[in-house]
């Protein structure tokens, strides 16, 4: 099987998959539920969480937030280089007749830059609190999932995106580590 093959049978198998997922969420009516999920990953909460710890949390806190920065700081222009090169369309701009529930704010979907960030914060939260890492990871995983709800994220660009943000969450810690 050719790599173009492939290719085209993992785009079936997402979308197909893409299609299950919106089916199930209309069918619901969770849109209220994904909308607010998915506003928690918009990057406000990030710093935030962050900027309190570092006010209030004796020990780690400061550290916390310095390794945040870093992180994010090799993760948005990757993110962004990944987006505007490979330039995969929305599920909501490519496939007819399908409406996302909200607007994107950008035309590319590929990776997912919630997913992306979600995963970052939680892969470095976990790294300095421990206790706290199983429910970062599962708000993560819903604030991605709830991308993909709000039709305009394929599942793949979920994947991509928590496989960039664990990726610049451990290498940020590295970083530190090594300084």
């Amino acid at each position: 099987m050719t790599v173009m093959n492939r290719l085209h049978k993992l785009t079936a198998i997402d979308t197909r998959i893409f299609y299950w997922c919106n089916d199930l969420h209309r069918s619901l009516g969770m849109a209220p539920v994904s909308r607010f999920v998915s506003r928690l990953g918009d990057g406000v909460l990030y710093l935030l969480l962050g900027l309190g710890l570092a006010l209030w949390e004796q020990e780690l806190g400061l550290t916390f937030l310095e390794v945040g920065l870093i992180a994010f700081a090799l993760e948005l222009p990757l993110y962004l280089l990944l987006k505007n090169t490979i330039r995969r369309d929305r599920p909501c701009h490519r496939l007819a007749g399908f409406r996302a529930v909200i607007e994107p704010s950008d035309k590319f979907s590929f990776p997912s830059g919630h997913a992306a960030a979600a995963f970052l914060f939680a892969t470095v939260l976990a790294s300095f609190y421990p206790t706290l890492a199983l429910g970062a990871f599962i708000v993560a995983a819903m604030i991605g999932l709830s991308r993909v709800l709000l039709g305009v994220h394929y599942p793949t660009d979920i994947a991509a995106g928590a496989l960039l943000g664990v990726c610049s969450g451990v290498l940020s810690l590295h970083l530190w580590e090594m300084f």
